[in-house]
């Protein structure tokens, strides 16, 4: 990548198997399609750190500091409900969320923040909340009725690496390219 700047963020790939099974649920709930811009599954993540543009030197320092932490034992989430940022009735994004396994993620994303705060960028202004965003809309919506009507995923998936991945915007949307993997023990 030399000197040029790339746009960075950490997270937590999908199985093929998760993310096909989501997909499938999904689609059943909302027959006539997602409202908003959906995400096209193959793009779904669970961002744990998005870092925004960064130059090679800056790159290198979370590289470093990631392969130096301990995110901890590999462990299995399970994908619930669908939610809505900021709430149901004007709804932004539309994600699904955790039933189980969410206290180990947000440790994990615990230990990405602290590294990519010695890495020397400044600590993230939100707290951690694990989503998967489905959707993102645009005027906002009422989505009352389609997260009541669509009961827990009940979709469980190892996680057991975190991802620095870089993002190329483009025609088409972004295409992500895993930089570097990070084994959990």
């Amino acid at each position: 990548m030399g000197d040029e700047v790339a746009r960075l963020f950490v997270a937590v790939p999908l199985t093929e198997e998760a993310r096909s099974d989501i997909a499938h649920l999904v689609g059943r709930a909302a027959p006539r399609g997602l409202p908003g811009r959906p995400a096209h599954p193959d793009k779904w993540h669970l961002t744990l750190r998005f870092l925004g543009d960064v130059g090679a030197v800056s790159r290198d320092r979370v590289l470093a500091e990631l392969d130096a932490a301990d995110p901890g034992p590999a462990f299995r989430v399970r994908w619930g409900g669908l939610g809505a940022f900021p709430n149901p009735r004007r709804a932004t994004v539309l994600w699904v969320g955790l039933e189980e396994g969410a206290a180990q993620l947000t440790a994990v994303a615990a230990v990405v923040e602290e590294a990519v705060e010695a890495a020397g960028f400044p600590p993230e202004d939100r707290p951690f909340r694990p989503h998967l965003t489905l959707s993102r809309i645009r005027p906002h919506q009422d989505v009352t009725a389609l997260l009541d009507g669509c009961p827990s995923l009940g979709v469980a998936m190892p996680v057991d690496r975190v991802v620095l991945y870089r993002s190329r915007l483009g025609r088409g949307g972004a295409r992500y390219e895993a930089i570097e993997e990070f084994p959990l023990a």
